[in-house]
């Protein structure tokens, strides 16, 4: 099947901003470029636009009155799952992992300017191991699809962060974006470079590369939260869901699947001092702001990967959103020190 002929509602703003990050170029000495998946248009960005997009086809198509996802305290998932559900009319239901605060900041406080519906909180400190933590996490989703069902709604439940489909479909579409952007300016990229999760983003890169540039266009995955090859093992599943589905029969070499590991520091959604001095770093050189959690951690990684000589030529950095995740409670001490100049 055709990338084209799959349902997909449009959400977003395209093609989004391909911009040169001239100031650290002529520092790094290669050319860095950044594609501004932040500036998407939605309730102030991110990569889960592209993805949702494709996801909510699929509910409408099912007839969905309601959604129910699920993520972390400071979800940019959630947040963007309630602002895409509110331009289609479904109400959300989200299930949180973490403790309430006594005041919602950063995507918490967005989540409630958007109107979800309810919010359903699972405890961590209740749960010994984080499989423990993701089991109930599931209960409560599967819990609020049937309240809902039994109320008379069509719920229609979206994983976190998308299903591997859906985010595989979005990203591959995301690379010929590029490509076409690129090739107006006379430039075909090197190298992409992405922060990685779920691996959703990464996996649609790798199709992409793939189905558009024969391979050539190198993805470098940087994690911020799994090992490497835990991570790499979920995109090849990922890579053979999507193909599946659109009934491809490329092969993408294991080689191709490039994580990076060695900048997730403490873990998942912990400052690191590279971060901080990532994200201060393209602030004051270029005016742009990163995230603390996804692409501050990203960009960290990318900057070792040039300094050592491991990324060359034409790079591009992907900006796959969470600003606000810079005014959570849990984030802003990281910058709270800081002085001008």
């Amino acid at each position: 099947m055709q990338l084209g002929k799959v349902e997909r509602i449009r959400l977003g703003e395209y093609p989004t901003p391909v911009g040169e990050l001239a100031n650290l170029s002529r520092k790094l000495g290669v050319r860095l470029l950044i594609k501004r998946d932040d500036l998407v248009g939605m309730a102030l960005g991110g990569n889960k636009v592209r993805k949702l997009e494709y996801a909510l086809a699929e509910a409408q198509a099912a007839g969905a009155t309601a959604i129910v996802t699920s993520g972390a305290v400071q979800s940019n998932h959630v947040r963007l799952t309630i602002a895409c559900a509110n331009r289609l009319g479904l109400k959300t239901v989200v299930v949180l992992r973490g403790r309430r605060p006594e005041v919602p900041t950063g995507n918490l406080l967005l989540d409630q300017v958007l109107g979800v519906a309810e919010v359903r909180w699972v405890d961590p400190g209740r749960y010994a191991t984080p499989e423990d933590l993701a089991r109930a996490t599931e209960a409560q989703v599967q819990e609020a699809e049937a309240e809902l069902r039994a109320r008379g709604e069509v719920p229609y439940v979206i994983p976190n962060g998308c299903s591997p489909v859906h985010s595989s479909l979005a990203y591959a579409g995301c690379v010929l974006e590029l490509l076409n952007q690129l090739w107006e300016r006379g430039l075909a990229p090197d190298a992409v470079v992405t922060a990685c999760g779920t691996g959703g983003t990464q996996a649609g890169l790798l199709l992409g590369s793939w189905l558009y540039t024969g391979g050539e266009l190198r993805v470098v995955g940087i994690s911020v939260s799994r090992p490497a090859a835990a991570t790499r093992e979920r995109i090849a599943r990922n890579l053979v869901q999507v193909q599946e589905f659109l009934g491809l029969d490329l092969v993408v070499p294991a080689e191709a699947i490039e994580v990076h590991d060695g900048y997730v520091g403490a873990g998942y959604a912990v400052p690191t001092p590279e971060m901080r001095e990532a994200v201060v770093r393209l602030a004051r050189s270029e005016g742009i702001l990163l995230d603390p959690v996804y692409t501050g951690k990203a960009f960290a990684g990318l900057l070792d990967l040039v300094g050592r000589g491991d990324l060359a030529g034409t790079v591009v950095f992907l900006h796959t959103g969470g600003v606000p995740a810079l005014f959570a409670d849990t984030q802003a001490p990281a910058f709270q020190d800081l002085e001008g100049g």
